[in-house]
């Protein structure tokens, strides 16, 4: 199909302290479950974007060459004035050119979305969202968890040559 990763991440990229736990999931836990334990190829903004290359179409090629797009929701994201640009991207892409799926983790108890976009919003109400809950913490590393078994359902096949 001519992608290249099984899913583009996009998360919040300030640094504030509940960032910290968002940038450890996303660098280390992740990678870990999904690509060392699963078999899956992910795309994460700071790790395969390279300094030097231009940002926004960087972003653009590598969401083009993802089959699902993984948007992790925290209250940094939603409280943000600003849309990041890669949010805006995933969103059109998944609603408007409607050839992406768009996985949603939700990292933080969100409460009610009536501060999101309308396009998140509209997402959430039909396919809702993966809640990351403070059990998983325990055990975040098993990819057998609820929540592991949850994100494995709604990524694409593995191609495994093993």
């Amino acid at each position: 199909d001519g992608k290249i990763y099984d899913a583009y991440v996009i998360y919040p990229k300030n640094h504030t302290s509940e960032a910290n736990f968002v940038e450890y999931f996303v660098y280390q836990i992740m990678p870990d479950i999904l690509e060392n334990k699963c078999g899956y190829t992910l795309c994460i903004y700071g790790r395969d974007i390279y300094p030097g290359e231009d940002a926004a179409s960087a972003i653009e090629t590598r969401m083009q060459k993802s089959r699902r797009l993984m948007l992790l929701l925290t209250h940094q994201l939603v409280n943000s004035k600003e849309d990041a640009y890669d949010q805006h991207l995933a969103l059109y892409n998944a609603l408007i050119q409607n050839d992406t799926k768009v996985i949603l983790l939700e990292m933080e108890k969100i409460g009610t979305y009536g501060k999101l976009q309308e396009s998140l919003r509209f997402i959430i109400k039909q396919q809702g969202t993966i809640k990351w809950e403070e059990e998983h913490t325990v055990h975040p590393q098993s990819p057998s968890s609820k929540f592991w078994k949850q994100v494995r359902y709604h990524m694409p096949l593995t191609r495994r040559t093993s």
